[in-house]
């Protein structure tokens, strides 16, 4: 569908409230997440988050302290592993490091397994590791899961935990968020009342390809629903499109 241009300087402003601006590059240095930062600090509009690596959270913490802006990391991150203990203690220090949003990977390869109470032990780990004041989302690596019986078992499993998003994947595999996916993802989180949050990650990088999530979420939980409390999507390639639209003369 084409949209005219006031409509989608409407959505990319949209978007970008939405957005958390991602970097976790095997080798991005502090300079490179000082250089995010200034992009999340931009008069166009801020994105939700930044999501970076833990060891990088104290500067991004630092560069964005006068803003609203929230610092987010990942643990377990991207095996999922099924060790409740280290991903406590990998929660614990991101936090204590200055972290407000804690993304962490499902132990999928358990799931895939049969071993349900691997995977939710690790999961309430985490849980309690974040506490009432940290925004936890699960990284289900739908990719992974294949299945949507499998997607549909993640799904009463995080849910069941308490936790406060579902997201898709780390952007780490060969699938990574599809619309398929976030159809049954977005289908749970409506069964329960709209309670949990939903984030889309992995090759989205264009204004069209976010608005299909948008548009999945809208018809299951209403418009209003729509907000950085309970909707984001993570990528690093969209700031560029989204800021780009906004820059254009209105």
């Amino acid at each position: 569908m084409t949209f005219d241009a006031a409509t989608r300087r409407m959505q990319a402003q949209r978007l970008l409230s939405l957005l958390d601006l991602t970097s976790l590059g095997e080798h991005d240095t502090p300079a490179q997440i000082e250089a995010l930062c200034a992009k999340a600090n931009s008069t166009l509009g801020r994105p939700a988050a930044v999501c970076v690596y833990p060891e990088h959270v104290t500067t991004a913490r630092r560069n964005l302290v006068e803003t609203t802006v929230k610092v987010a990391t990942v643990v377990n991150f991207p095996d999922g592993g099924d060790d409740p203990h280290r991903v406590e203690r990998e929660t614990q220090r991101a936090i204590a490091a200055g972290a407000d949003e804690i993304d962490m990977v499902l132990p999928y390869r358990a799931l895939l397994a049969g071993d349900l109470g691997a995977a939710r032990r690790v999961v309430d780990a985490c849980r309690s590791a974040c506490g009432d004041g940290v925004l936890l989302k699960l990284i289900l690596e739908t990719g992974e899961l294949g299945s949507a019986e499998r997607i549909r078992q993640a799904c009463a499993i995080v849910l069941g935990a308490g936790v406060d998003f579902l997201k898709t994947s780390t952007g780490k595999v060969p699938v990574n968020a599809t619309p398929a996916a976030a159809a049954l993802m977005l289908d749970a989180i409506a069964a329960a009342g709209g309670h949990g949050g939903f984030k889309a990650a992995g090759g989205i990088r264009t204004l069209d390809d976010a608005m299909v999530y948008v548009e999945l979420a809208e018809a299951r939980l209403g418009a209003d629903w729509i907000n950085p409390t309970h909707f984001r999507i993570g990528a690093s390639a969209l700031h560029a499109e989204l800021t780009a639209i906004l820059s254009e003369p209105a």
